[in-house]
């Protein structure tokens, strides 16, 4: 059977000399394919969500922060500047399309808050002005791969059953956190001083969304490596599901 093809969203650059282009870093695609996986990049476009009709998984990767109308409030710590509404509108169309399918989907950061504002849930937009944590606990000085605070694993989570630990150091670059979950799905993580680092919506097979950035880990830290093998593996099973509905045995792209 051939690799599983995962969709990953793209960001983008309307500032580009030549004009607005959208891009991944490699990291991503370097953690995928050392999963077992094919990265398929998917343009801030509205007809990317036909490409789900070819692919096994959506990954949605990190970025810029959220338009807070989209989950009902005004702006109030939001990095408006890097607001970008074709990115926007183009996740959440993402979404939706691939929770109708029953597909697979990884939310990293950014992607987590895509995955709770679809799902009706909101946001803080940030952490300092809000809630008086320090910027610095979650949006670290250091290097990607560096591992600055704990995150404690829900018992019960599915999450936790994957990763086989219950507490892991993860790397953290963000100001903005998930506030009210979506509709349906559980906690399954929270850092030391009481954010929401990891929810998954038990009534599908593998929708979870992290807050840190396992992509930059995946190289040599396990429970990184386990997040994208476990993804990995519930894509492979939607492909052959997915080829016995078609029951032609195409594959794919």
């Amino acid at each position: 059977m051939s690799k599983p093809l995962i969709a990953v969203s793209t960001s983008r650059d309307n500032q580009f000399t030549a004009g607005p282009r959208d891009f991944v870093r490699s990291v991503y695609v370097e953690a995928l394919d050392q999963a077992g996986a094919l990265a398929v990049l998917l343009p801030n476009h509205p007809t990317a969500e036909e490409a789900l009709a070819y692919c096994h998984g959506l990954l949605l990767t990190g970025g810029g922060d959220y338009d807070p109308a989209l989950y009902g409030h005004e702006p109030q710590g939001t990095n408006m500047a890097s607001v970008n509404p074709q990115r926007d509108h183009t996740e959440q169309r993402l979404i939706n399309a691939a929770l109708s399918r029953n597909m697979p989907i990884f939310g990293i950061c950014r992607g987590m808050q895509g995955l709770a504002v679809a799902g009706g849930g909101t946001l803080v937009q940030d952490v300092e002005e809000q809630l008086g944590i320090p910027r610095e606990r979650h949006a670290q000085k250091a290097g990607r791969t560096a591992q600055t605070h704990r995150v404690r694993l829900e018992d019960a989570s599915a999450l936790a059953r994957l990763v086989g630990q219950l507490d892991i150091r993860v790397n953290s670059f963000h100001h903005q956190v998930v506030d009210t979950l979506p509709h349906g799905y559980r906690l399954a993580a929270r850092s030391d001083d009481g954010l929401v680092e990891a929810f998954e919506d038990p009534s599908h097979p593998f929708v979870v969304g992290v807050q840190w950035h396992p992509e930059d880990l995946a190289a040599t830290d396990s429970a990184a490596q386990m997040l994208f093998q476990g993804f990995v593996e519930a894509a492979r099973v939607y492909q052959v599901s997915s080829q016995s509905v078609r029951g032609d045995g195409s594959e794919g792209l």
